[in-house]
């Protein structure tokens, strides 16, 4: 039976959490939600990642009924979902950052280190 929890190390790659959560969904989850459903479910991930943030780092105070929240869990379905997007439309995810780091390094040489505002 597959374990995704065995699969976990303290390390992993992005193309290993890939693997694991594809190999999740089809063994336990079935299949993928379409690409629209999972862009939705995304978003209301995000949202409850921002509503922990807003209690607990901004200025709104927590409702009894939010007390019990997890912020990393939180984090950890924004990832899977993002996961799962990335595998459905075929993105490599290490590739992908990669990129995103060298656009960011050119564009951004400078820009942070003379501003004003983070000095």
């Amino acid at each position: 039976m597959f374990d995704p929890l065995i699969l976990i190390q303290l390390i992993m790659t992005l193309e290993e959490v890939q693997k694991v959560v594809d190999e999740w969904i089809n063994t336990t989850g079935v299949r993928y939600f379409n690409e629209l459903t999972n862009t939705a479910i995304l978003m209301e991930e995000v949202g409850e990642v921002a509503r922990i943030m807003s209690r607990k780092y901004g200025e709104q105070s927590f409702k009894k009924s939010d007390e019990d929240v997890d912020l990393a869990d939180e984090m950890a379905d924004v990832m899977f979902v993002l996961v799962c997007l990335a595998n459905q439309t075929g993105i490599d995810l290490t590739e992908a950052l990669k990129k995103n780091l060298e656009k960011k390094s050119i564009r951004d040489a400078d820009r942070h280190k003379n501003n004003e505002k983070l000095k």
